[in-house]
């Protein structure tokens, strides 16, 4: 074995003890790297398992109370929808109301104004016109009720025909 093989097989080893510190500190490296990895995932986890036991009830109550907020504030809602829905139909019927009576009111006045273009005797005319319209109206008033008395009577007088008729039978028997 020459100088030469022992220093290249020296250098050999001592490049393959190198390698393995090398490798070795690599692996030391990777070794707190996974150290501080597992750290932190365990703060994690510790964290996680702080929020299931503890912050996950407060979170969970704080849902249910937003959950009661908005019912309350969809009940509201629908109260004051149905509110407003009853004033606008009743803004409505009176906005009616108002607008048949003023045009009535304008149709008078038309009327009126038109009466007052007209000559004496077409008012006069139009006047009587209006009274026996009113007369009219009494005299079917009167002649409803004479009928409908009319027909009592005879309804009654055909009672005591028949009665009367009756009685005469049996007199006839006796």
């Amino acid at each position: 074995v020459t100088r030469e093989d022992v220093e290249e097989s020296l250098k050999a080893v001592f490049q393959f003890v190198k390698d393995k510190e090398q490798l070795l500190q690599d692996l030391r490296s990777k070794i707190e790297e996974t150290k501080k990895k597992i750290s932190e995932k365990q703060h994690e986890r510790d964290y996680w398992l702080e929020y299931k036991n503890v912050g996950s009830e407060v979170h969970a109550e704080r849902i249910s109370s937003l959950e009661k907020d908005i019912a309350e504030v969809k009940y509201e809602l629908e109260r004051t929808e149905e509110h407003y829905r009853e004033a606008l139909k009743v803004v409505r019927e009176e906005n009616q109301k108002q607008f048949d009576r003023h045009m009535k009111l304008l149709s008078e006045a038309a009327l009126k104004k038109a009466v007052g273009y007209l000559d004496k005797n077409c008012r006069r005319e139009i006047e009587e016109n209006e009274w026996l319209k009113e007369e009219v109206k009494i005299y079917r008033k009167e002649e409803r009720d004479l009928k409908a008395s009319v027909q009592l009577l005879e309804e009654e007088n055909t009672s005591l025909v028949a009665k009367l008729i009756d009685i005469k039978l049996q007199h006839l028997r006796v």
